[in-house]
């Protein structure tokens, strides 16, 4: 990446269709939270048959949501990892037709962000203190201007992604016992008046 800005994927009204069914959206959630897996893997977690995971992976794959991971599996086993998107809400305005499947997937985001971090909460008394050290829980809010709001949005994602970036340069192999796969989530939006 050549500037500080991530590079986001335009996602269509078709994307966003294809994308808001649930067991798309179980899916594509099984491979950020787990990594790279292959349709017999999310078959198995997700109580379904290998034949409807590897339907809907070709789907998903179809729309730029997961891509093959070509660093794993041999012979006919494929695996496949998620492919990063942002949704800013004015998809919407451009296609009416798609206000449905964005409320679908931000709210089953916002769903599996609750369990995502709940789940962390139960187990982090369990946890090495460095690990429990290196997390944090944080709100803040403060008055500001749209031009404010928008220069910090990219300040932060800058950050993000400078670090993610690196990260995964040092890292390459997703087996790695020196690493855990950490979430990172930031939203920023007004209140409501």
């Amino acid at each position: 990446m050549t500037d500080d800005k991530p590079q986001e994927r335009v996602l269509d009204a078709s994307a966003m269709k294809a994308f808001a069914h649930p067991l798309r959206m179980a899916m594509y959630n099984y491979l950020t939270d787990h990594g790279s897996a292959t349709a017999t893997m999310l078959a198995q977690h997700l109580d379904e048959s290998t034949g409807q995971t590897s339907y809907h992976l070709r789907q998903l794959e179809r729309h730029g949501f997961v891509e093959e991971d070509t660093g794993r599996g041999s012979g006919r086993e494929r695996w496949w990892k998620p492919v990063s998107y942002t949704l800013h809400g004015t998809e919407v305005r451009d296609d009416p037709s798609a206000e449905l499947p964005v409320r679908m997937m931000l709210q089953a985001t916002i769903d599996h962000r609750a369990t995502t971090m709940s789940r962390w909460l139960e187990q982090a008394l369990d946890e090495p203190q460095e690990w429990v050290e290196a997390t944090v829980n944080s709100s803040a809010t403060a008055p500001m201007t749209l031009a404010e709001a928008t220069s910090m949005r990219d300040e932060v994602f800058a950050v993000l992604v400078r670090h993610l970036e690196a990260a995964r340069e040092a890292h390459p192999d997703p087996d790695d016992p020196t690493t855990r796969r950490m979430r990172v989530y930031f939203d920023s939006f007004p209140l409501t008046r």
